[in-house]
């Protein structure tokens, strides 16, 4: 088996690369990214591209339709990857999260790939008050990143061919990886934790979070580059987690601290109300994916958090301002003149990257 990984040198693609390493060992996979995060390392003892058959670098909105000869599967992750960073780069999101996103599926199925996997979100769903969710309700982006997940997914439904296509909208990305961020809700409360002993919640705490391990998205794109079309269909969208993951952030706050006796949590009831609240029915993957169901808990994910911070001995208390945090990342590069604002590398800025 022949896999391609676009976007594998960010948060997902250690814990990924590893999975699919371990689960095929003697698949050949090849990563493709522009490294942006290449060194937001965490104190990792070999790089996780040394699990790869190939790295290649470049930019996706380029990227060579040669890359995708012979290639069985296609998972796509690469995107400007939160709200902060699509909201302060919102052009720049529509063309690589939307318009190469779809031109990449394109050449994969030109190709001949057999799977192609789409890595969406939750976040579609918006403001959702009421029931949970269903991958069949309506969507209420409220951001540039949502917006271009959605019409990305509308674009892949359009796909003539024999490709199947896979869609994950995954909850809220969680846990430890070899590039750690700590711009996610529950990595943030832990590293406020460790470092000053104290969780600040930025909301009034009611919003719902509905979380997944980094170790289940793996997990997920795994079955999604390997799932036949009679399984769900030649093309599919799914929420992927679990109906137990789903949480009150001021829920996820105090679970924190329960696991590290002693921290304060600080919450501000006095916020307005953020324009991000969801609970997602997950019942449709468990149906199909019965054998790929979300297995870290909640307490897990904590716990791993917890245990990989203190070994890459974390205290810093201004975290959120740290190559931990991605807009901040991307904003350094710029302000150093290696990326353009279009978030294009400048030539020669490979000798100016500490």
């Amino acid at each position: 088996m022949k896999v391609l990984i676009t976007g594998n040198m960010g948060y997902v693609g250690p814990v990924l690369v590893r999975h699919l390493r371990r689960r095929f060992p003697d698949a050949e996979l090849i990563g493709f990214d522009n490294a942006y995060f290449a060194h937001c390392l965490t104190g990792a003892p070999t790089l996780p591209e040394a699990l790869l058959a190939r790295q290649v670098f470049g930019d996706v909105r380029s990227i060579d339709p040669g890359l995708f000869h012979g290639v069985d599967a296609v998972v796509h992750m690469a995107a400007i990857s939160n709200d902060p960073m699509g909201d302060r780069f919102a052009r720049v999101t529509a063309e690589i999260n939307q318009e190469a996103s779809v031109r990449i599926a394109q050449q994969a199925q030109a190709a001949g790939v057999r799977n192609f996997v789409f890595l969406s979100s939750c976040s579609v769903y918006g403001v959702a008050a009421g029931p949970p969710r269903h991958e069949d309700d309506e969507l209420n982006p409220v951001t540039a990143y949502a917006a271009s997940k959605i019409g990305t997914e509308r674009a892949l439904a359009g796909l003539n061919g024999d490709m199947t296509v896979t869609c994950l909208r995954f909850a809220t990305a969680c846990g430890m990886s070899d590039r750690l961020r700590l711009d996610l809700v529950l990595n943030d409360f832990v590293a406020g934790a460790l470092s000053r002993g104290e969780i600040t919640v930025l909301s009034d705490g009611t919003p719902w979070r509905p979380l997944i391990d980094v170790a289940d998205m793996a997990l997920a794109i795994e079955w999604a580059a390997t799932r036949p079309a009679e399984r769900g269909g030649r093309f599919l969208t799914v929420n992927a987690g679990s109906d137990e993951r789903n949480h009150q952030v001021r829920d996820l706050a105090h679970a924190v601290a329960a696991a590290l006796p002693g921290t304060k949590v600080s919450i501000n009831t006095s916020a307005p109300v953020d324009s991000r609240s969801y609970r997602v029915d997950f019942s449709r993957y468990a149906e199909l994916a019965p054998e790929h169901q979300p297995r870290v808990t909640l307490e897990g994910s904590i716990g791993r958090l917890v245990e990989g911070m203190r070994g890459m001995r974390f205290a810093d208390a201004e975290f959120r301002h740290s190559p931990f945090i991605r807009l901040q990342v991307l904003q350094q590069h710029r302000e150093a003149g290696r990326l353009t604002d279009d978030l294009v590398w400048r030539q020669g800025a490979e000798e100016t990257v500490a």
